[in-house]
């Protein structure tokens, strides 16, 4: 494969803290890259400094002569769009300066229209969603038919029919891109090669060809190495202080290369166990409290309208201890809802719920409601003493809040001064000192790091009570629920796994009138 753009030893500092050092690879061609790492890494400034928009404090950059880069911000979705332009002369002023006839312009923006689903053209961007401004922004980018493609967090703002559309889309493109996002799924369909940023490695990076489930195989394995590597170094060196200690007469019969190499030794020692110690994530565990009540929720063809639209008919479930049960549906399609009337906080229009006597219920409110972002992350954390009380034990706030991955001198900091990823840390911090028989959980991937999302995951999983999830992270749905309920324009179904709601999706485009066929019954379960 051709390379595109070639790096060499690229370091950049923000104020006095490193984001990278001394990162070297390539981008080839034919390549569906996707850049992900801790929150924190440089991932959004290393995008940057690709599409020459910073500049790298060390190292070379080497693009191919006459590259044509496109670039998509994180925060790109058309919010300053000019009044009263439409979704055409968005796409027609983002081919300016390519020196295209009218007629060309005209086949380029009917042919991403079409795929990306714009049935009116003519529709004024102020008035498109988050959603669908965020796929006109991609086909901003797209329709210029860059050889290299940098995309930061293309999957924000899309809901679950959004990234079908964007995996199905990205997968067709006939040239390159290098793809930041936390969506684990769209990496394991779309992308053929992983770069992770970590201090974790020795180059500042990891790089393994192939989708996500191979780079989680790889990087197993190389972990695995690099844990022997200490081990194995760790033996020699201690044999070799021993040999340091006997005095000056025995270094006399030692050449002094051997001196030199017990010293090499200890300094790679001391590299491997600070790599080793990098590679941890927030610590989370949920609080059950034992509850033996067969039946936590029971909803018996409740109903519910909002502005006089239909969320939900007729719809029937049941929580039991261990039951995992993930929401499914577009934004407004009622899912808070559903989460409100399980708590009690709202009633249904019809029908019946009940709640197990004394029912203890632990809420993760997408929002973010719940934070006072002038407290500061001290009292956030321990709003009283010195002290929290986790599954009857007293741990300090400090390592505690070492614990999910806080420094110590951001304890007097107020939580506004906190990134979207360190609030939601907070409010799981706090979910944790909480006994409950039920989680409710809406939207808690919102802004979390991938060695987040794996601990959050293989938490939820292991919590013996119930728990209801909302979110956009497929992978997560697919990991840890054992069924799904989808709400959809009124109508709702039931399914065992997100393949088979992708089969329902799918029919309901082809045939929108018959195809309302579901699994007779799901069992709520953990996936094995």
């Amino acid at each position: 494969m051709a390379i595109l753009i070639s790096c060499q030893n690229l370091s950049k500092s923000f104020g006095t803290r490193p984001l990278f050092e001394g990162l070297s690879f390539g981008l080839f061609e034919g390549e569906r890259a996707g850049l992900i790492g801790p929150n924190g890494t440089g991932k959004s400034t290393l995008l940057k400094i690709l599409a020459g928009l910073e500049t790298q404090d060390d190292g070379n950059l080497a693009p191919r002569r006459g590259l044509r880069v496109g670039y998509l911000a994180q925060q790109d979705v058309f919010e300053a769009a000019p009044e009263g332009f439409t979704v055409r002369e968005m796409l027609a002023r983002a081919l300016d300066g390519l020196g295209l006839e009218d007629y060309e312009v005209d086949l380029r923006i009917e042919a991403v229209l079409e795929k990306a689903g714009f049935t009116d053209p003519e529709q004024q961007v102020a008035k498109l969603s988050g959603g669908w401004r965020k796929r006109l922004a991609i086909l901003s980018k797209v329709i210029r038919e860059p050889d290299l493609l940098l995309l930061d967090e293309p999957t924000n703002h899309l809901d679950l029919e959004g990234l079908l559309w964007l995996e199905d889309f990205m997968s067709r493109l006939r040239f390159s891109f290098l793809v930041v996002t936390h969506d684990r799924r769209f990496l394991e369909r779309v992308c053929n090669r992983m770069i992770e940023l970590d201090k974790r490695y020795p180059q500042g990076h990891f790089n393994s060809v192939g989708n996500y489930s191979k780079f989680l195989e790889n990087r197993e394995a190389f972990f695995d190495a690099q844990s022997s590597r200490e081990d194995s170094v760790r033996n020699i060196v201690r044999t070799e202080i021993e040999w340091l200690r006997r005095g000056a007469r025995g270094r006399a019969t030692k050449q002094k290369a051997h001196i030199d190499r017990a010293g090499g030794l200890i300094a790679e020692l001391s590299e491997l166990e600070f790599r080793n110690a990098q590679n941890r994530a927030a610590t989370i565990n949920f609080t059950a409290s034992g509850r033996q009540t067969k039946k936590l929720v029971h909803a018996v063809e409740i109903s519910k309208t909002s502005g006089g639209r239909k969320l939900f008919d007729n719809l029937d479930f049941m929580l039991r201890p261990g039951d995992k049960l993930g929401l499914l549906g577009s934004n407004g399609s009622g899912k808070s809802t559903l989460l409100k009337i399980i708590t009690g906080e709202l009633t249904p229009d019809s029908g019946t719920i009940k709640q197990a006597e004394d029912l203890r219920i632990a809420v993760f409110d997408q929002h973010r409601d719940q934070l006072d972002l002038s407290v500061t992350l001290r009292r956030a954390l321990c709003p009283a003493g010195e002290n929290v009380e986790y599954q009857g034990n007293f741990i300090h706030v400090n390592k505690w809040a070492h614990r999910f991955l806080f420094r110590a001198e951001q304890l007097d900091f107020p939580l506004s001064r906190l990134s979207g990823g360190e609030q939601a840390r907070v409010l799981i911090a706090r979910l944790m000192l909480q006994p409950a028989d039920l989680l409710l959980l809406d939207e808690p991937t919102n802004d979390l790091d991938i060695q987040s999302l794996e601990v959050l995951e293989n938490s939820i999983r292991d919590f013996p009570g119930a728990l209801v999830l909302v979110t956009h992270d497929r992978y997560l749905l697919d990991r840890v629920c054992g069924a799904l309920i989808a709400l959809e324009g009124g109508d709702h179904g039931f399914f065992g796994d997100l393949e088979q709601w992708e089969g329902w999706k799918a029919g309901r485009k082809r045939h929108p009138k018959t195809s309302r066929e579901q699994p007779a019954e799901i069992e709520i379960s953990t996936p094995s």
